[in-house]
């Protein structure tokens, strides 16, 4: 960070503050910018592979679901030739806007270590030079664990979403003609909800250093805690139980590491105190 001209070398303005930040998402944005302008020269692939993947009966999910049921001697949906409904374009403007949309989401998925990278650079300054060294690893893990949540909405969530409610039928009269922008809108939040919610650790690890998450909080709402993610399950997924539970088990596995998390977090604040007593103590 740039440091302000005031009396004290070391201190910025709230002013400063603002400018630092606002060069740092105009960095991200160009970022996001420059990568969704390549995802939007390649259309085929990002729409046929990407997105219309989870359309077709011989995406992987499918096939590893039938393969189950085939197994224990069960019919299933997902052994299906094809999906019983189509994807259609009713505005002027449709296509054309739904490829500059996904194309900036894309930037922003794909760009994701880069934002994470401009965050850190800008809450960085703020930290002692310990907690730098002890926080590297930061940008690494924190995008490990939103591109798992992103493959985990793509694989699990996206075609759970999408077999079940693009087969859903209330009547055989009524056919499913589904919107471009709708389809599109499914996959991406699947994917997104999910990357962010896999960041669970991250944010607990932040929140355990200013002291307002502790092991003992996070067991004391754990069954709060479970309807939360019940009922987030039931958001981002299909209204069948077996999908939520599917979705479920992830989240309760990532709250259990946060408890961990921020355990280790509070043991190591406590040894760093334990020494700063040690080094006042008068010889």
């Amino acid at each position: 960070m740039a440091k302000a001209n005031t009396g004290n070398a070391n201190e910025m303005s709230f002013l400063d503050h603002l400018e630092v930040l606002r060069w740092h998402l105009i960095r991200s944005v160009a970022a996001v910018v420059i990568i969704g302008s390549v995802a939007f020269m390649v259309p085929e692939f990002i729409f046929d592979t990407v997105l219309f993947g989870p359309k077709q009966m011989d995406f992987p999910t499918y096939r590893f679901f039938c393969n189950i049921a085939t197994y224990f001697g069960f019919e299933s949906d997902f052994c299906a030739d094809e999906l019983p409904f189509t994807i259609q374009s009713r505005l002027m403007a449709g296509q054309f806007s739904a490829h500059i949309w996904t194309s900036i989401w894309a930037g922003f998925i794909l760009g994701f270590p880069y934002v994470l990278y401009e965050l850190w650079k800008f809450i960085s300054p703020g930290l002692y030079e310990k907690e730098r060294k002890n926080s590297r690893g930061f940008i690494t893990i924190a995008s490990l664990l939103f591109f798992v949540g992103a493959l985990f909405g793509y694989y699990v969530v996206a075609p759970l979403s999408i077999n079940f409610l693009g087969g859903y039928q209330v009547s055989q009269e009524v056919t499913n003609e589904i919107d471009l922008a709708s389809y599109v809108g499914s996959v991406r939040i699947s994917v997104i909800a999910c990357g962010l919610i896999f960041e669970i650790p991250i944010i607990v690890y932040f929140l355990t250093k200013v002291g307002l998450v502790t092991p003992k909080i996070l067991r004391k709402y754990r069954k709060i805690s479970l309807v939360v993610v019940l009922i987030l399950a039931a958001v981002i997924t299909p209204p069948d139980v077996t999908s939520q539970i599917v979705v479920a088990v992830p989240i309760l596995i990532l709250y259990q590491i946060s408890i961990y998390v921020s355990k280790v977090v509070l043991r190591k604040e406590a040894k760093k105190e334990q020494k700063a007593r040690k080094d006042v103590k008068p010889s």
